[in-house]
């Protein structure tokens, strides 16, 4: 979300900055465009190329303890699955 807040970006080239692969990249950007807090356009650049933009889409986030007690309950739910550690645990995927 960092990295968008100065205005839209291709993958690509968000990649290059936060130094992570596009396909990682991509996921994450696509679980933010379904939670509502970016949008992403295709576009063709002039050489034809297809190229996917994203920006932050206007949102407003109610911080409650009921939210916060969803939220830990689905990572837990999450980790128990064997799915991955939440970003704050690996660093190096996160700038």
């Amino acid at each position: 979300m960092a990295a968008l807040a100065p205005g839209r970006n291709y993958v690509s080239q968000l990649a290059r900055e936060l130094g992570i692969s596009r396909p990682l990249l991509y996921l994450h950007l696509r679980q933010l465009e379904a939670a509502g807090l970016v949008k992403g356009t295709l576009e063709l650049s002039a050489d034809g190329k297809a190229m996917k933009y994203f920006e932050v889409a206007p949102f407003l986030l109610e911080l409650t303890p009921a939210a916060i007690a969803e939220a830990v309950r689905t990572l837990t739910e999450h980790e128990a699955a064997g799915g991955e550690r939440p970003a704050e645990d690996t660093p190096e995927e996160v700038r």
